[in-house]
């Protein structure tokens, strides 16, 4: 059987410099946020998953959100070259992980440029977010190395946010959630829910009806346990200052076997 394994990465000392482009810069509690990160972890370990900790990456402030740096799909490891350029040294240490786990590994070359916080990845079909960290050279990449394995790449427009997982992310049948006022055409889903609160837009499955979701969005948590799931609220405040969500600080790994 496949084992759920789920990459995550220590916080940088320096995570409070973080980049942020679409909200107000605001003091992060660096203290606070590796809590926040423990707590995160246990939670993921709890319901069942391996993590597997990346070399911490010191020098880079945003390496936390380890989702930027690989996109998974099937045994196949696409390691990102992210928008921001002070952050593409954070990729070394990802594709050494991945590699260790027996990933076949495949590259993004320059001028592309993706971040793996602008993917999501609906059973076959995979979004790409098209904003200001990811290019249109990088969506031609990514169908070169997935469409052979049997995926369909699909580019969306992002503008309100940073990432596509910023506004957007999805249900265990396939329905996409987010905040209304951040999507730019919640019509490019075949089916689409919107809910009450921006942090509401982003769960990661954990398996079965367990969503794991920011303790930021009780309402959504309400709405969602109304439709018959199971909310697991974590507090990750302190990355939400620097455009971080639940999905970004892990990679998580459903096909591989071991």
């Amino acid at each position: 059987m496949p084992s759920k394994k789920a990459l995550i990465r220590r916080p940088s000392p320096r995570l409070a410099e973080g980049l942020v482009t679409h909200i107000e810069r605001e003091k992060v509690d660096v203290d606070r946020a590796l809590e926040q990160w423990e707590a995160y972890a246990r939670t993921l370990r709890e319901h069942g998953w391996e993590t597997i900790e990346v070399e911490p990456a010191d020098d880079c402030p945003d390496s936390v959100f380890v989702e930027d740096t690989v996109v998974m799909y099937k045994n196949v490891a696409l390691i990102t070259r992210p928008g921001a350029e002070s952050r593409r040294e954070e990729t070394a240490g990802v594709e050494e992980a991945v590699a260790r786990l027996g990933c076949s590994v495949n590259w993004i070359w320059e001028p592309g440029t993706l971040d793996g916080g602008d993917v999501l990845k609906i059973d076959d079909t995979i979004y790409v977010g098209r904003g200001g960290r990811t290019n249109a050279a990088a969506v031609r990449q990514m169908r070169a190395v997935f469409e052979p394995l049997g995926a369909r790449v699909v580019p969306v427009p992002v503008t309100k946010v940073l990432h596509l997982k910023s506004a957007v992310t999805a249900l265990p049948d396939g329905t996409v959630i987010g905040h209304v006022p951040l999507v730019d055409k919640p019509s490019l889903f075949p089916r689409f829910l919107p809910v009450p609160e921006e942090p509401g837009a982003h769960v990661v499955l954990l398996g079965g009806d367990r969503l794991l979701m920011s303790a930021a969005a009780p309402k959504t948590a309400d709405l969602l346990a109304d439709l018959g799931h199971e909310p697991v609220l974590v507090d990750i405040g302190e990355f939400e200052k620097l455009e971080g969500c639940v999905t970004c600080l892990s990679v998580r790994l459903r096909e591989l076997y071991g």
